[in-house]
C-alpha cells in the first residue's frame, strides 16, 4: 500500500519524534527516537524506515518535517 502523506514532528510529551502516516481515512502514529536537533536527512531516513516498518511505500518526498 501507498502512504498518502507522512509527516514528521516533535512530540514534546513523549519527548521525541512523531511519525503520522495518512493512507485515504486511515492514521498511524508511531513514535521513533532520533535528537531532538535531528537533521533532515536523519528524520527522512527515520520516517521512510517507520513507513516500511507499517507495510506501507513513501516517496521521500511526500514526507514533510514540522520542527
Amino acid at each position: 500500500m501507498r502512504a498518502d502523506r507522512v509527516e514528521v514532528s516533535w512530540d514534546n510529551g513523549k519527548s521525541d519524534w512523531l511519525v503520522r502516516i495518512e493512507s485515504g481515512e486511515e492514521v498511524i502514529s508511531r513514535h521513533c527516537k532520533a535528537p531532538k536537533d535531528a537533521d533532515e536527512t536523519t528524520l527522512r531516513a527515520k520516517a521512510e524506515e517507520t513507513v516500511k516498518d507499517e507495510g506501507y511505500e513513501a516517496n521521500a518526498a511526500a514526507v514533510s518535517i514540522r520542527r
